[in-house]
């Protein structure tokens, strides 16, 4: 790969040149969930955006060190630092412990990631972990004088930090703009600006999670964790920062202060942000009440939704747009990117089934060496995986002429086109082969069939029916294995 990768910088508004600030290795650090509630559509888009960044990074050489946060405290119900924490406001209706929620739905988010084909990042540090972390920044803001303390809370001082450095540069916000569309809010006074922000807050009397603080009994406020998290495990300074496109303000912006007044340096020298999926022109979010939870798409249970639709349909139907563009949901897009998945992957599983012949069509020798260019050329194009995913289409006339003996492949040239199909379609683009994932499904309901008879036989004294099955069950390579919880198979 001869071209650098070009980025997007949402802080510069340009493209810029990938450059790490330590080649080979690579920070990354992305906003994760607030897990009070089953993940849904809006999760699924900033995961695979950056799962897909991840991918071609280390495939392009890099040793990535991706960071994503799990919030599991300090999210309150508006970003105005009022209202309940979300956490503790579902462990109140559903009458559980608020780290029993936020257990719940982090393993339901990681099953629908595991779904997704959503590679687990390098770490997944918690909000709640790193309490003394987010102090040590509050006690750095204070001395710098960029903060102050009001009746146990403190607060960052947005006007003070404004005298001498740009709030609001990420966003475009111009701080006069906030001070006259920053509605004052109950509860608020002892803020000495409404569009001050919490670094940390002491706690109500009903408030269940808190920690002993300098300042009172409380708990962080809900921008510090990312910024006292990144800092930990990437450095004060470090290469990328991402997160979806609504959390550029106040969240990210809240964090550039911060990190800024504390450490006098910017967090990171790329900020990345995917766009919205949105509903008839809306935003999917749990605040507007429209969201589909990922489960219900997998099911089709929901009264939106005209079928089920695949894991891997979703996560088609994300890349096929680039990540900073919008995406708008109807069951006729998820339908077209069904259609179109798989017929890429009955396009490499024809690939796969090839017989090469002595000699390559000169016109197709030169296609597969453009190929490869070309998939090269979008991913490192801010990574745009539109235009990679076209690029995969470009091969079906060939694939489909090859399965019609028009045009002939030697071996060499054989193998050189399928990696460049698999690498890009699974390895980057992290699809799956979802063909091949349903003989496995089919594999295993066949075996489970089988136990389930010979128990039956077992059961029933009929020993010889029973050691029959596992017989010939063994001359397949199955062996069977009797356990005090059943039986169990393996392949040998």
């Amino acid at each position: 790969m001869n071209q650098p990768i070009q980025i997007y910088n949402t802080l510069s508004r340009t493209k810029e040149k990938f450059q790490p600030i330590n080649p080979p290795f690579v920070g990354m650090y992305v906003c994760g969930p607030t897990v009070y509630g089953e993940p849904h559509l809006g999760h699924a888009r900033p995961a695979i955006t950056f799962d897909l960044i991840f991918r071609y990074l280390k495939y392009a050489g890099y040793k990535v060190r991706y960071v994503r946060n799990i919030t599991d405290v300090g999210h309150l119900e508006n970003d105005a630092d009022e209202g309940e924490d979300k956490i503790e406001k579902k462990a109140r209706l559903e009458k559980l412990e608020p780290m029993e929620v936020a257990q719940f739905y982090t393993n339901s988010y990681h099953e629908a990631m595991r779904l997704l084909n959503v590679l687990p990042p390098s770490i997944e540090p918690k909000a709640s972990g790193h309490i003394i972390e987010q102090m040590d920044i509050v006690k750095k803001i204070l001395d710098a004088g960029f903060a102050y303390i009001s009746n146990g809370s403190v607060y960052f001082n947005v006007k003070k930090y404004s005298e001498t450095h740009q709030y609001g540069k990420l966003s475009g916000r111009v701080l006069d703009d906030l001070l006259a569309n920053t509605r004052e809010l109950d509860g608020q006074d002892e803020k000495q600006n409404p569009y001050d922000f919490a670094l940390w807050k002491k706690a109500s009397p009903e408030h269940i999670m808190r920690w002993k603080s300098p300042w009172s009994d409380g708990f962080p406020g809900w921008h510090l964790e990312c910024s006292a998290m990144s800092a930990k495990y990437l450095g004060e300074h470090f290469d990328i920062h991402g997160g979806g496109m609504d959390l550029m303000f106040p969240h990210h912006e809240s964090e550039i202060a911060q990190s800024v007044a504390a450490n006098r340096v910017e967090p990171c020298n790329y900020w990345v942000h995917n766009n919205m999926i949105t509903i008839n022109g809306q935003k999917m979010g749990k605040s507007l009440n429209n969201f589909i939870n990922l489960a219900e798409f997998f099911s089709g249970k929901h009264p939106l939704l005209t079928q089920a639709y695949s894991p891997m349909t979703i996560r088609f139907f994300i890349l096929q747009a680039h990540y900073r563009g919008t995406l708008d949901f109807s069951n006729e897009a998820l339908q077209a990117a069904e259609k179109a998945y798989k017929r890429l992957l009955t396009a490499y599983n024809i690939l796969l089934k090839i017989v090469p012949a002595q000699q390559t069509d000169a016109e197709l020798a030169q296609f597969i060496p453009a190929f490869a260019a070309k998939c090269h050329e979008a991913m490192n194009d801010d990574f745009n995986s539109p235009i990679l995913i076209a690029n995969l289409f470009e091969t079906t006339r060939w694939i489909n002429g090859l399965n019609e003996n028009k045009f002939s492949i030697n071996k060499t040239d054989l193998d050189a086109f399928t990696h460049t199909f698999h690498t890009f379609m699974f390895d980057i683009l992290g699809l799956t082969n979802e063909t091949a994932a349903d003989t496995t499904l089919t594999t295993e309901g066949l075996m489970d069939l089988i136990l389930s008879i010979r128990q039956q036989a077992k059961t029933n004294k009929d020993f010889a029916t029973s050691d029959k099955i596992r017989d010939e069950l063994k001359k397949l390579n199955i062996t069977i294995k009797d356990t005090k919880d059943g039986a169990t198979w393996n392949m040998e």
